[in-house]
């Protein structure tokens, strides 16, 4: 069973990262982070289960992160960056997809 729980985080944190990676999931979507919370979250589990630290502080901060961040999107306020939000601004923002890959 392990192994099956061990699978079904993973595919939940590599979904949405492929998923962001083609454009179709915003990284900073609560879609995008609740799927890497709950699937670091299992992930962290497992870890501790298997005493398996190096993996635990892996997915521990993962999980903490996705997490944070996701409360600050329900709370309504995305983090901007070590900067604020008037350097996110000055960047020009890709049109399409072509441009996101340059």
């Amino acid at each position: 069973m392990s192994q099956v729980v061990q699978i079904a985080g993973s595919l939940l944190v590599l979904a949405a990262f492929a998923l962001a990676q083609a454009g179709v999931l915003d990284p900073k979507s609560q879609t995008y982070l609740a799927w890497n919370a709950a699937g670091a979250t299992v992930l962290a589990v497992e870890a501790v289960a298997e005493q398996q630290w190096g993996f635990l502080l892996l997915e521990g901060v993962w999980a903490v992160v996705s997490a944070v961040s996701l409360a600050d999107v329900l709370r309504g306020r995305a983090r901007a960056g070590r900067h604020g939000a008037a350097v996110n601004r000055a960047l020009p923002r890709p049109r399409n997809r072509r441009e996101r890959l340059r």
